[in-house]
């Protein structure tokens, strides 16, 4: 039996990170927990206090085939680099000709800069000038790579 699981990134800022992620992936807002209208009235039938409604943030796969992520407030910043991150993969897999591969990936790493995220490295195919991926990070530092 598999056991249901959700993406959950730390973050400062969860409704801007969530709103760079469903940039990124083609990602929407989750709705509400079933049985409610909103958020709110969620957070307000459970009795959080209104100064925790902004401490977290949902998106999902809008075919619903995809798992959620969530992005989850904490006091501490991202210090070290990550053990885990995502590969956006915009290029078609390596036998697609390179000159083709660069292309998508720097298309796709240009909308999401402008979205907010940095360029940290252009990683080269082993021992070649030829782009095997871009490592980026989101607005809040967090690694993730197009490939």
């Amino acid at each position: 039996m598999t056991t249901n699981w959700t993406l959950t990134i730390d973050c400062a800022d969860p409704a801007l990170v969530a709103r760079f992620w469903c940039t990124a992936l083609g990602y929407t807002e989750s709705d509400p927990p079933t049985g409610w209208d909103s958020w709110e009235a969620w957070l307000t039938d459970l009795e959080v206090p209104e100064e925790e409604w902004g401490d977290g943030a949902s998106i999902s796969d809008p075919e619903g085939v995809l798992p959620s992520i969530s992005f989850l407030k904490v006091p501490e910043p991202r210090t070290v680099k990550n053990r885990l991150h995502l590969d956006l993969q915009v290029a078609g897999g390596r036998a697609e000709p390179h000159h083709v591969r660069e292309q998508r990936i720097r298309a796709k790493a240009a909308t999401l800069i402008e979205a907010g995220a940095t360029l940290v490295r252009e990683i080269p195919m082993d021992n070649s000038t030829t782009l095997d991926h871009l490592w980026l990070a989101d607005p809040e530092g967090n690694d993730f790579c197009v490939v």
